[in-house]
């Protein structure tokens, strides 16, 4: 199975979360945050959302490695902790105690885990070009 049932389930609790996270951001945030904060945290759901989807499409194929599968897993699992959640709490840092601006160089150590799970599918790819 090539560890496609942890990316199924990573998927799917990413892609759960991520449809409560955009209503709530557009529901129960709208009269605390200001507009500017209310779209910086669609972002953050935005990309939860797209790499819920890529590990999604990439369980359901069979180019991947058991290996490069676990790898997928925990870069996009981080990725998304780091750079979504970062943009979470920036963008609701007004409503709590803790100033996360303090930690937002998390969310560019994110993004690049999140770039860095793409550019591995690609060289995978492109390593196996004869066997697709």
């Amino acid at each position: 199975m090539k560890g496609q049932k942890k990316l199924i389930l990573l998927g799917s609790s990413l892609g759960f979360i991520g449809i409560i996270l955009g209503a709530f951001a557009a529901h129960g945030l709208e009269n605390l945050i200001s507009e500017d904060a209310i779209d910086t945290f669609e972002t953050g759901v935005k990309y939860q959302i797209y790499h819920a989807l890529f590990l999604l499409f990439l369980s359901s194929q069979n180019f991947t490695t058991s290996k490069l599968n676990r790898t997928l897993f925990w870069l996009v699992l981080i990725g998304v902790l780091f750079f979504s959640g970062s943009i979470y709490g920036l963008a609701t840092n007004d409503l709590t105690s803790f100033d996360f601006k303090q930690i937002a160089w998390i969310t560019p150590i994110g993004g690049t885990l999140l770039i860095l799970s793409w550019a591995l599918v690609f060289i995978n790819v492109i390593k196996k070009r004869n066997n697709l």
